[in-house]
């Protein structure tokens, strides 16, 4: 029986970092709205939803032909702001694609959708090898220890693993913001109260694995710019007018 998949984009207006980050200009357009076509136009969805708490954002992506879902004004995480919005929305799995992700290739959200063909996964991300000490150290920059079956660990800000032995060579993955769920177990996960390291490291994945849910990760080597400050938009910017 082939699975109903959809898309949701979770769209804050007030981001802590980069306030109204979404409705910046990207050569003409919105960042959320070359989010949410990126996506659709990966055929990959049987919807594509922008979940949103601006009449803003709701305008922006309707003005495109978008489907857009209001929720409250508050949510601890993306997350949790989707998993109000899938209540009553037939669907076996939904993929969690943040709104400042505008170059989220086709190949990347296949491969998260790929990972569900092992029944045993409830719960899918991305990660991808990082080895500028920029980003290993920045802790804008979540960084994810897996084991040898590609199943978190841990998450963390900070520099994981650290390298107390240099003769060590360590490999350093960057957690990528894309999340898929059985529709079931995101239910699960957001019905339960935010954890201990959730609140220390702001991540959200880290109730998943406080819980004893398994996060599968598959390894992208390209996903474009995620634009979570004003020092990536205009990396975003020289990025878009060099491809075009």
């Amino acid at each position: 029986m082939s699975k109903k998949i959809i898309a949701m984009i979770p769209a804050r207006l007030q981001a802590s970092r980069f306030p109204a980050k979404l409705l910046q200009f990207l050569e003409g357009k919105p960042v959320i709205v070359r989010t949410f076509e990126a996506v659709k136009n990966s055929h990959l969805f049987d919807e594509v939803y922008v979940v949103c708490d601006h009449d803003d954002i709701r305008i922006a992506i309707e003005s495109v032909g978008g489907q857009v879902i209001m929720s409250k004004q508050f949510h601890e995480s993306g997350t949790d702001r989707i998993a109000e919005a899938v209540q009553d929305i037939a669907c076996d799995i939904i993929v969690n694609i943040q709104g400042d992700e505008p170059f989220i290739e086709k190949e990347a959200l296949n491969q998260v959708i790929a990972l569900f063909e092992n029944d045993e996964v409830e719960i899918a991300s991305l990660m991808m090898p990082i080895t500028e000490k920029e980003k290993i150290e920045s802790p804008h920059c979540v960084k994810v220890v897996v084991d040898k079956q590609q199943r978190a660990l841990y998450f963390s800000r900070n520099v994981i693993p650290y390298p107390q032995d240099k003769t060590v060579v360590a490999q350093y993955y960057q957690h990528i913001g894309v999340y898929a769920f059985k529709k079931d177990t995101l239910l699960k996960v957001t019905d339960l109260p935010q954890s201990t390291l959730e609140k220390i490291e702001k991540l959200e994945n880290l109730r998943f694995l406080e819980n004893g849910f398994k996060i599968h990760l598959a390894l992208v080597h390209q996903v474009g710019i995620a634009i979570d400050t004003p020092q990536d938009f205009e990396k975003a910017k020289a990025y878009l007018a060099a491809i075009q």
